[in-house]
């Protein structure tokens, strides 16, 4: 191991190098003594008790809150020491550029590798595809992998998290003492559902499950930490430096850890759920680091028989006496609560003796009943006779009554006759001269309609004829317009879709399909009610002050625009021609999901991205440029004022982006995990696709914080703002749907890329 001496050497020759500032130097150097020689540094005395961790100035990596680590164009400003252990050290960070543009929270977790881990290279590169394969897992109960780094002054690999407030199943145990069973299922039923999802989606089983990795939030949601990457990182530390890829924590190792396997099995979590169960309920492991197969420990208190023989098949000593699956043990674990054969037998005898008692009650109460009915029927009939004859006499006076009021009826009838016919005949006449009146008056009116519509048409053939030479002004002006666009004979012009296609020189292809922007206004930036249904769909109120203030801006010349982002098949052409290769950490033609010729290519850089279009415009002799950002959103929002071209609401049957959360109110939809074609979704209303989702599209500009100051005629802005960044735009696969309105603005390194972030390409005309 290095001493403090050692240490403070290397830091002497990274200054040396240029590599550390010497305000830095100085404080990695302070804080390398404190580790050292502080009363919980190395000088502790044998056999002391661990003590939880204490607030102190620095850690035995020479860290300490307060400063930053990281890459130059990715760096991270450690705040506090969250944990500290074998598997190094756990910071909250702030981080100060590269990640918070890209989407999650400007407060992250920071996993810092002891370099005895990383020293072999081979061990280093299992660690990173560890933490690559974490980052694709998007489930609601495992914590979210963003990215990985190295710090250039430390050579310590660390690993970028979600950042999480509350604490984890070690801590909650010690805290609350033994758990119930209800609360065993509750707390670790979200673990099963986190497995269930890594293996269904990506055939990954965990191999360290253990309650320090099981964390339970301030909101109540419970989280699976380190998905693979901490049993990766200790075989990497072996002493032995032999590979046990199924190796997890003494105690929640299963027995077939150790031997080497060809896929690792979800029973291996199995045994070590099973092994948590024990302990919650319990407050102790059921084993030791050495059991043997024929050991059994004390049965848990709170389980029956039933339950303690399920309990004892999840750490079965062979693999396939195990339940399949975490979900499994726990169903069966449910299913099992209920009582013995014992209790079962002695509750049906009682049930039996109580439906024989019923039974006799039933025949009595039946007995009683046929009695009053028949005492009720015969006092039933008495009342009928007497009823019978109180009614004939009520009939017989009722008969005279009504043959008196027939009489008096039929003479009314009579006489209302003779006066309704009176009446009618007064009518008729009335009508006859009401209809001479309205003939009278329908005559006028046909007259005058007559001569109305004779005047309109004629108002119409004037207009016909105006409107007939206004369009063949009009015409003649556009063909004006074009043939001083493209003087020269043979240039390419659209085509019936109004597609744009430039053919290179030498007659080896053509260029990207081009549609032709036209000139206008419109307002650039978000509204303020469009900024209130932003905020309640998550976003930050520091990102949309950046879209602030709204204002108008004038496109006076026209432009084309490429229809489509620049697709693989279109890089790869370039890529051959020029020799080209990626200087980046993420490979475009194998960016870690299927892609075709026709998806948008990912993994090119800003400046990556001036070279292909020098290329281009060389091939085909015209002038080929990246669009401003004030180009990139008048052209997305083809005329509309709607958060996205289409509207005010969004799915992923109209674009590519993360279909677990929603925006306005909408509804889920797909995660693809990927880049789509890029003709996958409908147009806007201008014939250009995908401007929205599938993958960010770089821009001309530089980065200002807002638009304040910002040019009015259309032009990139590159004065002032941040010149290592450029602006990005559009949103992409991996974004929620905020993400994706037309009035949003980014901004990324100019010298990195990215498997989410591509480009489309404008045409100067004029």
């Amino acid at each position: 191991m290095q001493t403090a001496r050692d240490k403070i050497r290397e830091l002497r020759a990274l200054h040396d190098d240029g590599l550390l500032s010497l305000q830095e130097f100085d404080r990695r150097k302070n804080a390398i003594l404190d580790a050292e020689y502080s009363p919980l540094g190395g000088s502790a005395a044998p056999g002391a008790s661990a003590s939880p961790i204490q607030i102190r100035q620095g850690t035995e990596l020479g860290l300490m809150a307060g400063q930053e680590i990281g890459p130059q164009n990715r760096r991270y400003r450690l705040e506090r020491l969250i944990g500290l252990g074998g598997m190094g050290q756990v910071w909250q960070a702030t981080d100060l550029a590269t990640q918070e543009e890209l989407g999650h929270s400007a407060q992250v977790a920071l996993k810092i590798l002891p370099p005895q881990l990383t020293q072999s290279a081979t061990h280093t590169k299992l660690l990173i595809e560890e933490a690559t394969q974490a980052r694709r897992l998007s489930h609601e109960n495992i914590v979210r992998i963003y990215e990985w780094a190295q710090d250039p002054a430390t050579a310590s690999y660390f690993i970028i998290m979600e950042c999480l407030d509350g604490q984890d199943l070690d801590a909650w145990l010690a805290h609350s003492g033994p758990a119930t069973p209800e609360q065993v299922q509750t707390l670790l039923r979200p673990v099963a559902h986190a497995l269930d999802y890594a293996w269904d989606k990506y055939k990954l089983v965990h191999r360290d499950i253990k309650p320090g990795n099981v964390f339970l939030t301030q909101k109540g949601e419970v989280k699976l930490l380190d998905f693979g990457i901490a049993s990766r990182a200790r075989n990497a530390g072996s002493s032995l430096g032999m590979q046990t890829p199924n190796a997890g924590t003494t105690g929640y190792r299963a027995p077939e850890a150790g031997a080497s396997q060809r896929q690792p099995s979800p029973k291996l979590d199995v045994y070590a759920v099973a092994v948590m169960i024990y302990q919650l309920l319990e407050g102790r492991l059921p084993f030791d680091e050495n059991r043997s197969a024929q050991f059994l420990p004390s049965a848990p208190a709170a389980l029956n028989e039933m339950q303690w023989q399920v309990l004892q098949r999840g750490f079965a000593f062979a693999q396939d006496q195990r339940p399949e699956s975490v979900t499994a043990l726990l169903d069966a674990l449910l299913g099992a609560s209920g009582p013995s054969e014992e209790e079962l037998a002695a509750q049906a005898a009682e049930r039996l003796a109580r439906e024989r008692q019923r039974e006799q009650e039933q025949r009595r109460e039946q007995a009683v009943r046929a009695e009053q009915a028949k005492a009720e029927e015969l006092k039933r009939q008495a009342e009928l006779a007497e009823r019978r004859k109180a009614e004939a006499q009520a009939a017989a006076l009722e008969k005279v009554k009504l043959d008196q009021q027939r009489r008096e009826l039929e003479r009314q009838q009579r006489l209302d006759a003779e006066q309704a016919a009176k009446e009618r005949k007064a009518r008729l006449r009335e009508q006859l001269l009401a209809r001479r009146e309205a003939d009278a008056l329908k005559a006028r009116q046909a007259q005058e309609e007559q001569q109305r519509k004779a005047a309109q048409l004629k108002a119409e053939a004037a207009y016909r004829a105006e409107q007939e030479r206004h369009r063949k002004e009009q015409a003649a002006r556009n063909a004006a317009e074009l043939a001083a666009l493209m003087p020269t004979p043979g240039s390419p012009v659209a085509d019936a879709s109004g597609v744009l296609r430039d053919r290179f020189l030498d007659g080896t292809g053509v260029g990207p399909d081009l549609v032709l922007i036209p000139t206008g206004r419109f307002q650039m930036g978000s509204s303020e009610h469009e900024r209130a249904v932003a905020i309640r769909a998550g976003s930050q109120k520091s990102w949309l002050d950046r879209e602030t203030p709204q204002h108008w801006v004038g496109i006076e010349y026209p432009f084309a625009l490429g229809r489509f982002p620049v697709t693989v098949g279109q890089w790869r052409q370039f890529a051959r021609a020029t020799g080209w290769e990626s200087m980046s950490d993420t490979d475009w033609a194998s960016p870690g999901f299927k892609q075709g010729d026709e998806h948008p290519v990912v993994g090119v850089s800003w400046n990556d991205v001036q070279k292909y279009l020098a290329w281009l415009s060389e091939k085909t002799g015209q002038l080929y440029r990246l669009p401003s950002e004030t180009e990139w959103e008048y052209a997305c929002r083809a005329g509309t004022h709607t958060a996205f071209s289409f509207g005010d609401d969004i799915s992923t049957e109209m674009a590519n982006y993360d279909g677990n959360f929603t925006y306005n109110n909408g509804a889920k939809g797909e995660f693809r995990h990927g880049t789509t074609k890029v003709d996958a979704f409908q147009p806007n209303p201008w014939g250009l696709f995908d401007m929205h989702g599938n993958v960010w599209e770089w821009t001309q500009d530089v980065v200002h914080d807002n638009y304040e100051g910002a040019p009015g005629d259309g032009s990139a802005w590159e004065r002032g703002g941040d010149a290592a960044r450029r602006v990005l735009r559009g949103g992409s696969w991996l974004y929620q749907p905020r993400y994706l309105r037309s009035a949003l603005r980014n901004g990324y390194s100019a010298v990195l890329a990215n498997d989410i972030v591509g480009f489309r390409v404008a045409r100067k005309l004029a």
